[in-house]
C-alpha cells in the first residue's frame, strides 16, 4: 500500500474515534425513578353504607279546625311564628254562646229551687208517716216527685256544662306545639263545625322525619350476607345521615326509627324513616335529601383513593401497583362500592400491596419507581413538590 494512502486511513480513524469520544461526553445520564406517592392496602372493616333518596316529614301534623259554628271576630297568632299547644289562634263570636250559657244557669236554678220544694215536702211527709196522719200514698207521691226534681236538677247541670263547653271553643287554641302556617280563614268569615275547611295547619318540626325508600332485593341481599358471617352488625348500625340537595351534609346524626313490614307492589321498594334533630329549623317538610344509613360492617374489606383507580375504553377498573424491585405492575381489579373518598375492591389486591395514589401520570407499567408514602390530608401538589425536591438531581452533561 503506498505510504500516501495509509497516512490517510490512519487521520480518517483517529478523526472517527474522536468524533465517538465526544458523542459518548454529550450523552446525558440515564433519568432517575420517578416518585410516586403509594399507599398500603390492609384488611379493613368497613361499615356498608347505603345512599337513598327521601323526603322531609314533620314528626306531627295538626288542622285546626273550629269545634262550633260561628262568625270569626279575630286572628291572633302571627302567621309562620311558633305556636305552644293551648295558645288561642282564632275568635269566634262569643255572644251566642254566652246567651246559652246564661239560659243554662237559669234553667239550673229553677231546676234547683224545684228540687228544694220537693225535697221539703218529701221530709213534711216522712214526719207525718210516722205520726200516722199521712197515707203510705202520699209519701211514696213525694219521693217519686223529690226523685224527678233531681232528674231536673241534673239535666240543667248537663245543659249548662254544654253551653260553657261552647263558650270555651269559641277560642279556637292550637292542638299541639309547632309552626304555624298561613291563614286560611280571614276575619267574617263563617266557619261550621261539620264543614271541612281548615282555619290553619301547625307541624312540628323539632325533631323532623326523613321518609326514603330501599329495594327490597338489597335488603334481602345485605341479611343473606349477615347470615352467611360475611357481615356483622356494629353499635351504629341505626345512625343514619343526611346530604342536602345541594350536596353538602347535614350535621346532625340521626336515627333509623324503623322500615315497613311490606313491599310496595308497584315499585318494589321498601319505606323506611328516620329521626333527626332540627333544632335551627333548617329541615323543611317536603324538602328533597338523600339518606345514607349504616347497615353493617364488612370484614377484611380493601379500598383505596378513588383518584387511584383507571378505567380503560371497555370500562374495565385497574390500579397501578409497585411491585418487587419497585416495579410497575398493572392490576385489574373489581369494584365495589363508594366509601367516602375511597372504593371498596372486592377483588385483584391483597394485603401489602403498594397502590399508586400519586404520580402515576408520569409513569407505566414496567417502569422503575421511588415509592412514598402517600396521605389524604396533604394536598397532591404539597406532595408533588416534595417527591420532586426528595429525588436526585440529574447531573449535568459532560463537555
Amino acid at each position: 500500500m503506498p505510504k500516501a494512502l495509509r497516512s490517510i486511513l490512519t487521520i480518517t480513524c483517529l478523526l472517527a474515534l474522536v468524533g465517538c469520544q465526544k458523542e459518548e461526553a454529550a450523552a446525558p445520564p440515564a433519568p432517575p425513578p420517578s416518585p410516586v406517592g403509594v399507599v398500603t392496602v390492609q384488611p379493613e372493616t368497613l361499615p356498608i353504607t347505603s345512599d337513598l333518596p327521601g323526603r322531609i316529614a314533620p314528626t306531627r301534623l295538626a288542622e285546626v279546625r273550629p269545634r262550633i259554628s260561628g262568625i270569626i271576630v279575630e286572628r291572633v297568632f302571627e302567621q309562620g311564628s311558633i305556636v305552644k299547644a293551648g295558645d288561642v289562634l282564632y275568635r269566634i263570636d262569643p255572644a251566642p254562646f254566652q246567651v246559652q250559657v246564661d239560659s243554662a244557669q237559669a234553667t239550673l236554678r229553677s231546676a234547683q229551687a224545684a228540687q228544694m220544694q220537693a225535697r221539703q215536702t218529701a221530709d213534711r211527709q216522712t214526719q207525718l208517716s210516722k205520726s200516722n196522719v199521712a197515707t203510705r200514698q202520699d209519701l211514696d207521691t213525694a219521693i217519686s216527685a223529690l226523685a224527678q226534681a233531681d232528674a231536673q236538677v241534673a239535666v240543667a247541670q248537663a245543659g249548662l256544662a254544654q253551653a260553657e263547653l261552647s263558650l270555651q271553643y269559641a277560642n279556637v287554641t292550637a292542638p299541639i306545639s309547632g309552626r304555624i302556617g298561613r291563614a286560611l280563614i280571614t276575619e267574617g268569615a263563617l266557619v261550621s263545625s261539620t264543614g271541612s275547611e281548615n282555619l290553619a295547619t301547625i307541624q312540628q318540626l323539632d325533631p323532623i322525619y326523613a321518609d326514603f325508600t330501599q329495594p327490597a332485593a338489597d335488603l334481602i341481599r345485605l341479611r343473606k350476607a349477615l347470615q352467611d358471617g360475611k357481615l356483622m352488625t356494629g353499635p351504629n348500625e341505626a345512625n343514619a345521615y343526611l346530604m342536602l340537595d345541594d350536596g353538602t351534609k347535614y350535621p346532625e346524626t340521626g336515627r333509623l326509627l324503623f322500615s315497613e313490614a311490606a313491599v310496595d307492589e308497584t315499585t318494589g321498594q321498601v319505606t323506611l324513616r328516620g329521626e333527626f334533630p332540627n333544632t335551627n329549623g333548617d329541615l323543611l317538610p317536603g324538602m328533597y335529601v338523600r339518606v345514607q344509613i349504616e347497615e353493617g360492617l364488612e370484614r377484611d374489606a380493601f379500598a383505596v383513593p378513588q383518584q387511584a383507580l383507571q378505567r380503560d375504553s371497555g370500562g374495565q377498573a385497574s390500579v397501578l401497583v409497585v411491585g418487587a424491585e419497585d416495579k410497575v405492575e398493572q392490576r385489574r381489579v373489581t369494584v365495589g362500592r363508594a366509601l367516602g373518598e375511597r372504593w371498596v375492591i372486592s377483588q385483584g389486591l391483597k394485603a401489602g400491596d403498594r397502590v399508586i395514589a400519586e404520580g402515576f401520570q408520569k409513569t407505566a407499567p414496567g417502569a422503575t419507581v421511588k415509592p412514598e408514602p402517600w396521605s389524604a390530608d396533604k394536598p397532591a401538589t404539597e406532595q408533588s413538590a416534595q417527591g420532586d425536591a426528595n429525588a436526585a438531581p440529574a447531573e449535568p452533561a459532560k463537555k
